[in-house]
């Protein structure tokens, strides 16, 4: 090969590279899994009227121009810092993180909400695979619990907590990348019953943007309501909300306290402020003998109040939705 030969095919494939490396560069800007949801505006101070959590949660909104809980990784000085961003599905690994407080070092001393110091939500940006667990912290102040992601994709980890000194509870989130197989799990069409573990779960009320909602979940099981549900931090219910596209995260508790040794059922309450129109997921976590199970629901969020989900109707078993592996996982409640 002549000289001039070799530096026209060198030149060709220093061109080519770059080509891949922008590629490349684009394809880690966007996210490959969220999809794009023209419902998440912007909120505006206005659209946040009514967002209150029960049971000792904030206002719903951060400081920072009313943008709602989960779609920052800091906030008030208070920094979500994971120990590694990457991980591998399928093997049992430490999931490990920090927060870092306004003076650069890991925070030590929390106030406790819903009987912990602080509550870890992992979900796949696809809105599969969700588990509420809650790690331990060491004296330095990292937390750590043994963790399975099931699945290859982009993870989102979401911690929730209130540091000790704070009048509020702050909502952080950022991302995680998993290597390995990922087959996309779109939403489940919203429905108004869930079946898992020989337990119906039906949703009943009528979510309007902007405005309280009241939503109920029945649980029944082997089709008898269940009146022995049991207290799980603090309530008979603990429900979490993300909005599909930027996964917001919505935090409620039914207004409803449980004292221990009391009994709860079949239904659960739940005052909730949909911030804007769109699609959500909803994660019911309730505990009866001895376990907690975790139903799911998507509802669609209107702003004319024509939304009313279905009235409960029973569904075929087969009809349940089912989200990959989220089973495989232990709770670690």
């Amino acid at each position: 090969m002549s000289r001039a030969a070799a530096l026209r095919l060198g030149a060709f494939a220093g061109a080519l590279a770059l080509a891949f490396g922008a590629a490349f560069a684009i394809g880690t800007a966007v996210d490959p899994i969220a999809a794009a949801d023209t419902t998440s505006a912007p909120v505006h101070e206005e659209e946040m009227g009514g967002m209150e959590q029960s049971a000792g949660h904030g206002s719903g909104h951060s400081e920072s121009g009313g943008q709602l809980p989960g779609l920052a990784v800091s906030e008030a000085g208070y920094t979500l810092t994971p120990a590694t961003t990457f991980y591998r599905s399928g093997t049992k690994t430490e999931l490990r993180f920090t927060i870092q407080g306004p003076d650069g070092k890991p925070v030590t001393e929390y106030t406790e909400t819903h009987e912990k110091d602080l509550h870890l939500i992992v979900v796949r940006r696809d809105l599969s695979g969700f588990h509420h667990v809650h790690p331990t912290r060491d004296a330095s102040g990292t937390w750590s619990i043994p963790f399975t992601f099931t699945a290859g994709g982009t993870w989102r980890l979401y911690a929730d907590f209130q540091p000790a000194g704070l009048d509020r509870t702050l909502t952080l989130g950022t991302d995680v990348n998993v290597s390995g197989l990922y087959i996309p799990v779109p939403l489940s069409e919203p429905a108004s019953s869930y079946s898992l573990d020989g337990y119906d779960v039906t949703l009943a009320g009528t979510p309007v943007a902007g405005k309280e909602s009241e939503l109920t979940f029945t649980v029944n099981r082997g089709g008898k309501p269940v009146t022995d549900l049991q207290p799980y931090l603090g309530a008979f219910g603990h429900l979490v909300s993300l909005r599909s596209g930027d996964l917001a995260y919505l935090h409620n508790h039914p207004a409803e306290h449980a004292e221990p040794g009391r009994k709860g059922g079949p239904g659960i309450t739940f005052g909730t402020t949909f911030p804007t129109a769109g699609t959500y997921s909803l994660f019911l976590d309730f505990q009866h003998a001895g376990a907690v199970r975790t139903a799911e629901f998507t509802v669609t969020v209107g702003t004319d109040g024509k939304t009313a989900i279905v009235p409960p109707k029973e569904l075929p078993a087969t009809q349940a939705p089912v989200t990959p592996g989220h089973e495989e996982t232990p709770h670690g409640h």
